[in-house]
């Protein structure tokens, strides 16, 4: 047969490996979680595309990182995920179980991009603040979302090509919840030496990468806050970028402690609970993080529940 003979049909989610009890306690809690990631992040874009003075860099990008979230949710392995904790067969097909893995690399990826993008921007608004309409245009916020998402998807179909280029003859199980790209190597019956420098290369670039103009950024951010005379405009200034830096810190730990840390450190079933915190925890946090820490969506959401009521 040829080197790209494909011979799995069929791939099991070995998942959590637990009790039928246990399982169903899990598919309430994941149920719960999964609700609240698509409400609250659907209410957060709602709240910017119906207000205003929401129309903004910030909250562009904002709404950017609110649909990856959704889409981390609903179109990628939380469903799944959710079926195979109540029924008995925990098998997924070979070509779903490829596009999962697209997917998920593409969103992550892309969500790195996107944080990136708004610490630039909080750095322009704080760091320069007379220039920040001219740098911070609506063509630069485009051009900047583009590329975030053109990219990303460039870097997923390269390893989509070096993924199908394997033959996969077994095993048929994936010691996972969905089908995350190091544990659907294993399934390999080949050399997948060039898919793993591949993924390191693209977790330097995507993760330390974006991590690095993060920390750069905020560096400067918190040198002008400090040199700002009030202490009242010191604590507007840093409320703007505490929100932001919560969600960095979530998304960009959880994930480079997955995907760059020793194996050996990490066993599989913690690479589970790994996995599921920044698929599943993460995007449930995002919202109530900027809710809950921003001062204007505070506001904004204040005010369209009194108006609800008095309707």
């Amino acid at each position: 047969m040829g080197s790209n003979q494909t011979w799995i049909t069929e791939i099991t989610l070995l998942g959590f490996q637990v009790g039928p009890t246990l399982d169903y306690f899990l598919f309430v809690i994941f149920s719960v979680f999964y609700t609240f990631t698509l409400l609250g992040n659907g209410v957060i874009l709602g709240m910017i595309s119906m207000v205003p003075r929401l129309h903004t860099p910030m909250y562009f990008f904002l709404s950017h990182l609110a649909i990856l979230d959704m889409s981390y949710a609903h179109s990628n392995n939380v469903p799944k995920m959710l079926a195979n904790l109540v029924t008995q067969k925990k098998s997924i097909s070979f070509v779903p179980c490829i596009l999962q893995t697209f997917l998920y690399l593409a969103f992550a990826a892309t969500e790195c991009l996107i944080l990136a993008a708004m610490s630039y921007d909080r750095f322009v608004a704080i760091c320069h603040p007379l220039h920040y309409t001219v740098i911070m245009s609506w063509r630069v916020c485009t051009a900047l979302a583009a590329a975030s998402w053109g990219f990303s998807l460039f870097l997923d179909l390269v390893h989509l090509v070096l993924i199908l280029r394997l033959p996969f003859c077994g095993p048929h199980e994936v010691n996972h919840f969905f089908c995350e790209i190091l544990s659907v190597l294993k399934l390999a019956c080949a050399d997948t030496t060039l898919n793993q420098i591949v993924i390191f290369a693209t977790c330097v670039f995507i993760l330390v990468g974006p991590l690095c103009l993060v920390l750069v950024s905020y560096t400067r951010i918190l040198v002008a806050i400090l040199r700002i005379q009030s202490g009242e405009g010191r604590k507007k200034a840093f409320s703007t970028c505490s929100s932001h830096l919560c969600v960095v810190g979530l998304f960009f730990g959880s994930a480079i402690v997955m995907y760059m840390a020793p194996k050996s450190q990490h066993p599989e079933e913690q690479q589970k609970i790994l996995s599921l915190f920044y698929s599943l925890f993460n995007p449930m946090l995002n919202p109530l993080i900027y809710s809950l820490r921003n001062a204007e969506v505070k506001g904004v959401l204040k005010r369209i529940l009194w108006k609800g009521r008095h309707v």
